[in-house]
């Protein structure tokens, strides 16, 4: 099995939006993209390195509502 195990906690539907959501965000910003690139440079693959991004994501975003940090758009 070694490989072939899969994360199945949570729901489904919020599963995969933050996995989704990870894959622009690895192209386009750059805190991602570098923590992204260094995990598969240092052997680890694709998907691996991807649910690590995930994850990152999450910790930013709580991380964000803990303190109150409010995003401002132009437009």
């Amino acid at each position: 099995f070694q490989g072939k195990r899969m994360i199945g906690g949570g729901r489904l539907e919020v599963r995969n939006a933050l996995y989704y959501a990870a894959l622009p965000a690895i192209r386009f910003d750059p805190l991602l993209r570098d923590f992204y690139k260094r995990l598969t440079e240092n052997g680890k693959p694709g998907k691996v390195a991807i649910i690590a991004v995930v994850r990152k994501m999450v910790t930013i975003l709580n991380a964000r509502m803990r303190d109150h940090y409010a995003l401002i758009l132009d437009g």
